[in-house]
């Protein structure tokens, strides 16, 4: 394992620590956005609702997941009951929704705000009519008069700031300090009618699970024939078919989930850098030559022989300035020392105390001392320079 590889798995386990260290200590917080999810069990999923709707309806309800145009495009439907709870729908399922109503279909649109196809085709309109922070929503009907829902958070204060004479009112919006205001309206159209609830929010979590809320939403919804439902749910609430659906929606899981993949992308990149294969250090050949050269060396200058040695580098240098020079070397006089210095460039002096020495060790008589030896070697070196 090497130091980069080291280093980078201390600061990944440093980060898991300091990952775990804020998870643990993390308080558990209440996520309050109005999602209307019927598979959430946030304060304003519709969770409860989804689970409990089936009794409601006395089992003839349906969920649909396509959109209205897409449903209706393709299956071909008597009267019946149709629920929109805050689905954000195109304008041609609305057209959709009207068709079926106008032939004897009753809708169920729970939206905090009208779509523009269904106002301009009835003739009401919604705004904001509430400005409080907490509203209670009341039945007109007589024998629901017991019956109410307190909204404590949240609530979006929308509601009907026109009516057309026609239009039955069947719930408001209660305020100390205000007149009641209509939420909740029914309208004919057609063969059909159409119930309009700006208050979606009852129906969530948060106040389903309340004491008494529920027979709120029971009286709500007895205005509907008992015959089949249809229920148009978001796409989004249809529940997830990947895989990890699990990890995903568990904080915890999904926070180790990113983790190990950032850690595994990390190993990867550092880890794939080429690497190069391992080249074998071969050593170069040895000169044995120079090897052997310097062995005779040494064995001359242990030996004292100086005279020999003195003669070899004679000889040597001479047969350099033959092959080299292209100068005779069989005389050794003036001429010589003139021709070498005009080829080498190198000092008359020079040359000629060349020439003494070489003709010294040339000499078999002549007496030969360690210092002649080391002053030709200098001098014929220079020269070939």
């Amino acid at each position: 394992m090497n130091k980069t590889f080291k280093t980078y798995a201390v600061i990944f386990v440093i980060v898991m620590i300091i990952l775990a260290l804020l998870e643990v200590n993390k308080k558990e917080t209440t996520d309050w956005r109005k999602n209307f999810d019927i598979n959430e069990k946030s304060p304003f999923g519709l969770f409860v609702f989804n689970n409990e709707a089936k009794y409601l309806f006395k089992n003839n309800l349906k969920k649909i997941e396509q959109v209205p145009y897409e449903y209706y495009s393709q299956h071909k439907k008597g009267a019946h009951n149709i629920v929109v709870i805050e689905n954000n729908l195109d304008g041609e399922s609305w057209k959709k929704i009207l068709s079926q109503i106008s032939e004897g279909s009753d809708a169920f649109l729970m939206v905090t705000r009208m779509p523009k196809e269904i106002s301009d085709s009835i003739g009401y309109y919604d705004s904001e009519i509430s400005f409080e922070e907490e509203n209670v929503l009341k039945l007109t009907d007589k024998k629901f008069q017991n019956d109410f829902i307190k909204l404590d958070k949240f609530p979006s204060g929308r509601g009907f700031s026109f009516i057309k004479p026609k239009v039955e009112v069947l719930g408001k919006t209660v305020e100390k300090k205000n007149t009641d205001q209509a939420n909740f309206i029914k309208v004919k159209f057609g063969k059909g009618y159409i119930y309009a609830h700006t208050e979606p929010l009852f129906l969530t979590n948060y106040y389903l699970l309340k004491p008494g809320n529920v027979k709120y939403a029971q009286d709500v919804f007895s205005y509907l024939q008992d015959r089949e439902t249809l229920w148009f749910v978001s796409n989004k609430s249809s529940e997830s078919r990947f895989f990890m659906r699990f990890i995903l929606s568990n904080p915890p899981l999904k926070y180790a989930w990113w983790v190990f993949l950032g850690g595994l992308i990390l190993f990867i990149f550092f880890n794939a850098k080429r690497k190069q294969r391992i080249v074998p250090v071969e050593e170069p050949l040895r000169n044995t030559s120079l090897d052997f050269v310097k062995s005779i060396g040494n064995l001359y200058l242990q030996e004292g022989d100086f005279h020999d040695m003195m003669a070899k580098k004679a000889q040597y240098f001479l047969n350099k300035v033959r092959m080299d020079l292209l100068i005779d070397t069989q005389n050794l006089d003036e001429e010589f020392a003139k021709k070498l210095h005009l080829k080498t460039g190198k000092p008359l002096e020079m040359i000629s105390e060349a020439i003494v020495l070489i003709k010294k060790a040339q000499d078999p008589y002549a007496s030969v001392m360690k210092e002649d030896l080391t002053r030709i070697n200098k001098l014929l070196d220079e020269i070939l320079k």
